[in-house]
């Protein structure tokens, strides 16, 4: 059961005006519809953060440690993503539905404006089946929802993912499997987990891609493991590719391509964009990511792309045959690495950041709850804004 909540009486008050619709972020939106191939459409800048409160708790858990968060803005919803569970809020923390069952490992999660659905990464490395979940949240509306069974989740399965997991580098005819002690797995690839709407890079008011990112294994002793990795998806015809979930016997129906493959020279991290979110106020893209731990790179946790940057044709350094791809700039802030020409933030942001508008963020807060008399998961949800100075970048939001 979800631990008590401990808002103050403040931000509880606003969040409830706000599930009332007095000061919801819906309220204070512009007229009129969004173009449901553009972005979000945010409160005004001087209403931001009204009806927003400090904290939104998330619960606590029997299942894996926070993963990522989505945020419906206008719905009052938020999505939290405990590895083997979707969890389902009002922005006051008060808990609508969980889906449960997930065999496979749930990742990081975005909210699709346009079709009102919740999209998360969805890994089942044993069966090499890689997918995005697609979850019909208006369907959440109690505890224990079974992720096959409800008729919530859908999936489409991602064959390029498949396919740089399994390659087989060292051409021995064997695949060894899940493991980062391997030449094996293109890229470094360890499957998937960081997703985010947003226009392609460098096309900051373009129509909205999802954009999945690779988990990249930790592995010293190679060279080819330095960049992350984000795919780019047009979703609009992936009503022909979504199919039930079903993991006993994993399906493989979906786009056979991806519209776009980026690459970005941060030095290798471990399991690679744990988060990804684009911000439609900077047009910036920020990467949350576990400390990487190779020499001669700075290792940071927060990278940041200039979403208007355009991506160039390039060199992938480390890859043999000098093979070149779309490389994306890093935006030149933070605490630059004068070796690398790398720029970086020190600010955890790897499980879980989503924009509400205006520069303003909430930033997922894991830890460990034994209230219950055993350990459970939990997190808090923490408002952040943007400011990029010093070298966290954020900054707490205390009323």
């Amino acid at each position: 059961m979800p631990k008590k909540s401990w808002l103050t009486t403040t931000a509880l008050t606003l969040a409830l005006g706000l599930l009332a619709g007095a000061g919801a972020p819906g309220a204070a939106m512009a007229a009129g519809s969004p173009d449901p191939q553009g972005p979000p459409v945010h409160a005004a800048p001087e209403k931001a953060i009204d009806g927003y409160p400090q904290i939104i708790e998330s619960g606590s858990w029997d299942a894996g440690h926070i993963q990522g968060i989505a945020i419906d803005e206008k719905g009052g919803f938020v999505y939290h993503s405990f590895t083997n569970m979707l969890v389902k809020t009002d922005l006051s923390g008060h808990v609508i539905g969980t889906v449960e069952g997930f065999t496979g490992h749930l990742g990081d999660l975005d909210f699709n404006s346009r079709d009102g659905q919740v999209y998360g990464s969805l890994e089942y490395k044993a069966a090499e089946s890689f997918y995005i979940a697609i979850f019909d949240v208006e369907k959440i509306t109690k505890v224990g929802m079974d992720a096959e069974d409800s008729g919530i989740v859908t999936a489409v399965h991602l064959e390029e993912v498949a396919e740089d997991f399994t390659a087989d580098l060292d051409g021995n005819g064997v695949f060894d499997g899940d493991t980062a002690n391997t030449a094996d797995h293109r890229y470094g690839s360890s499957g998937i987990d960081g997703v985010s709407f947003g226009p392609a890079f460098g096309s900051a008011n373009g129509k909205q891609q999802l954009m999945v990112a690779y988990g990249i294994y930790r592995n010293l002793n190679r060279e080819d493991n330095n960049h992350q990795v984000i795919l780019q998806y047009d979703v609009s015809t992936w009503g022909e590719f979504a199919r039930p979930l079903t993991q006993d016997d994993p399906h493989t129906s979906g786009p056979a391509t991806v519209d776009s493959k980026y690459f970005i020279h941060t030095g290798n991290t471990n399991f690679g964009v744990q988060n990804l979110a684009y911000d439609e106020h900077t047009k910036n893209w920020y990467l949350g990511v576990y400390r990487g731990s190779k020499p001669g790179f700075p290792n940071r946790t927060l990278y940041v792309v200039d979403g208007t940057a355009a991506p160039a044709e390039g060199v992938l350094a480390g890859q043999p045959g000098n093979e070149s791809g779309l490389l994306v700039p890093l935006l030149q802030g933070g605490i630059p690495d004068p070796a690398t020409g790398i720029f970086g933030w020190e600010f955890k942001a790897d499980v879980g950041i989503e924009p509400v508008g205006h520069g303003y963020f909430y930033v997922a807060r894991d830890f460990d709850d034994y209230s219950s008399g055993h350990k459970q998961e939990a997190a808090t949800l923490e408002l952040y804004r943007w400011t990029g100075a010093d070298g966290a970048g954020f900054e707490r939001v205390v009323r």
